[in-house]
């Protein structure tokens, strides 16, 4: 099936598809099949990560999917304990060859961990851009960094990020992150960006589903598209991938982005751990 979905420019001239398939939470044993059905739904972008233990999976799907390498955006990220420089090379070499590539499309330091390492993380990313360097990755990232963390990198390395992916949804619109990875002339993701299926209870987004004669879960995320920001919902049900997909033949008229954005809770609303403070390292 052709892709409808719109690309968007990272700042390196890469492109990049605004709507992807994740494979968080899938479980690996799962994960070549899911991600098989989300080729044959149209998805052409997948995001995983060395910390979801599927990368292996994902990599099999790849290769037995027949779609051109330059016809697939392939994103993973830098497990936590792997943030020193010697032990994030080990870890790249580990996700290229476990998902069967030479290069990966996107690369990104999973979560900043300011308490370890004794707040190194500048390292890190001056080791990511090694493999940039080296032509293994198009381009690198970041995920989870706040406005602070944002400002280091740029001040101590002058490399920016490409995106930076953050937990943002309608009840936690995360602005100033947002707007600080905008700042520095990076693009958003937008993990749990439907609330871990919160939105699907919601009286105003569910009125707004109603007018469009759509559910909550397509309504978010033509909410998400319409911000700018790059999406990738994760589901294991093929009626669900195709739905999630169907969302590029509406809109949504200001007034109802306007109400969506409305349902912010601040910091209430995150679902996930706060990025200042989340020093898990899995054993």
């Amino acid at each position: 099936m052709a892709t409808t979905v719109p690309s968007l420019t990272l700042n390196n001239g890469t492109t990049i598809p605004q709507l992807g398939f994740g494979v968080f939470q899938v479980p690996p044993a799962q994960t070549a099949d899911t991600v098989t059905k989300a080729f044959a739904a149209g998805y052409r972008h997948i995001d995983t990560a060395q910390m979801y233990g599927n990368e292996q999976e994902t990599g099999v799907a790849i290769a037995a999917s027949g779609i051109p390498r330059d016809e697939l955006f392939v994103t993973s990220k830098l497990n936590n304990g792997f943030h020193e420089p010697d032990a994030a090379r080990r870890a790249f070499d580990d996700t290229l060859a476990k998902l069967g590539l030479a290069q990966i499309d996107l690369f990104l330091i999973h979560w900043p961990l300011p308490t370890l390492y004794d707040g190194d993380y500048v390292s890190t990313w001056r080791t990511l851009a090694e493999f940039v360097e080296q032509g293994r990755a198009a381009a690198i990232g970041v995920s989870n960094f706040q406005p602070a963390h944002l400002e280091r990198l740029a001040a101590e390395t002058g490399i920016v990020p490409a995106v930076n992916q953050i937990e943002a949804h309608p009840f936690f619109l995360n602005d100033e992150a947002r707007a600080a990875t905008h700042q520095h002339g990076a693009l958003v993701e937008a993990w749990s960006p439907i609330a871990q299926g919160a939105v699907l209870d919601d009286e105003t987004i569910g009125m707004v589903a109603a007018a469009h004669d759509r559910t909550a879960s397509q309504v978010t995320l033509r909410w998400h598209v319409q911000r700018g920001d790059i999406v990738f919902p994760k589901t294991m049900s093929t009626e669900r991938m195709a739905e999630n997909f169907a969302i590029f033949d509406f809109e949504l008229s200001d007034e109802e982005m306007a109400a969506i954005s409305g349902l912010d809770r601040g910091e209430a609303g995150r679902t996930g751990p706060n990025p200042d403070t989340f020093d898990y390292v899995p054993d």
